[in-house]
């Protein structure tokens, strides 16, 4: 079996303005380095559908999201927060970003696929259960975690979130709910500037300081997460994938490299080995300088397709 690559053209048309960092413009990158590379070929490429209406109310409340649906222009752009705008296509493609999570966590359960990258924007892990922020409108990882725990009937599942900034939104939903262990570095103190302290039982925080390198946080992130993960023994692996404490992006103040996430994922799958029969499905949050971010997410895929 092959790693499930997840993208769609439609992901593209969510534009929040020419200087907005959560551009179209990070997807294209990562696609035309996958080409460049060859990896692309190596990959089975799958175009998602939209979730459905029934999916998100696993996660998100229904008036949260007939407000979204209220608010949506028809021309132009809305600002949801100081940093997140919605314009007309701009659901339709977090639709599609979640409808992804929901076929990847499908496809691995099934055996179609060993493991899985949704290639998808927006991103999700800041969206609260009923808050749009961060970039975020629907909550990628916390819906593909339900999918997996509704309709497949697992009984435990991890996140390993590993963007420089907190998924706040990711412990604000599955925040006590112990069918799930949340193992999250991030840079601190930072955006979003909670979730941090005084967290559920089911969640590892590892707050990181500006400036760390790579070796550093290779040793706080091991000591914290191995052993919980090891005693968990997660029946999947679920990936928020943000590359954006990378040393040249502009977002975030931490040194690490494309190395050091070839070794966060090489983590993710030796213990999806263990006992998660090598499932893994991992989602892009952040990641923002884009040869970075480009070269980054392919060393992340590759260690993803080489797990047979």
């Amino acid at each position: 079996m092959t790693t499930a690559f997840f993208s769609h053209d439609d992901y593209l048309k969510h534009n929040m303005g020419a200087e907005h960092p959560e551009s179209p413009d990070r997807l294209k990158a990562i696609l035309s380095f996958l080409a460049d590379t060859g990896l692309e070929q190596e990959l089975d490429w799958v175009r998602p559908e939209e979730i459905t209406r029934d999916q998100l109310l696993l996660v998100h409340p229904e008036k949260y999201l007939h407000q979204l649906d209220l608010i949506t222009p028809t021309r132009g752009r809305v600002f949801v927060d100081p940093d997140t705008a919605i314009m007309p296509d701009s659901l339709m493609a977090a639709r599609l970003a979640a409808g992804g999570n929901i076929q990847a966590v499908d496809m691995v359960m099934s055996g179609q696929a060993t493991n899985a990258f949704v290639c998808a924007r927006p991103p999700g892990h800041h969206a609260e259960r009923s808050r749009a922020m961060g970039f975020c409108f629907y909550n990628n990882v916390a819906l593909a975690a339900m999918r997996a725990l509704t309709f497949h009937q697992l009984e435990r599942v991890a996140i390993i979130d590993f963007d420089v900034h907190q998924g706040n939104g990711t412990a604000d939903i599955l925040g006590g709910d112990e069918r799930v262990l949340i193992c999250s570095s991030f840079q601190h103190p930072f955006y979003p500037h909670s979730h941090v302290y005084q967290q559920p039982s089911n969640i590892i925080n590892v707050p990181v300081a500006a400036g760390t390198s790579g070796k550093d946080y290779r040793n706080l992130v091991e000591n914290a997460w191995l052993k919980a993960l090891q005693d968990f023994r997660p029946q999947l692996i679920l990936v928020s994938a943000g590359f954006d404490a990378h040393r040249l992006d502009p977002m975030g103040e931490l040194n690490l490299e494309s190395e050091d996430y070839r070794w966060l994922t090489e983590i993710v799958t030796s213990v999806a080995s263990d006992h998660a029969n090598d499932r893994v499905v991992s989602t892009l949050e952040g990641g923002y300088h884009l040869k970075a971010l480009a070269e980054s997410v392919t060393s992340h895929v590759q260690v993803l397709n080489s797990v047979y």
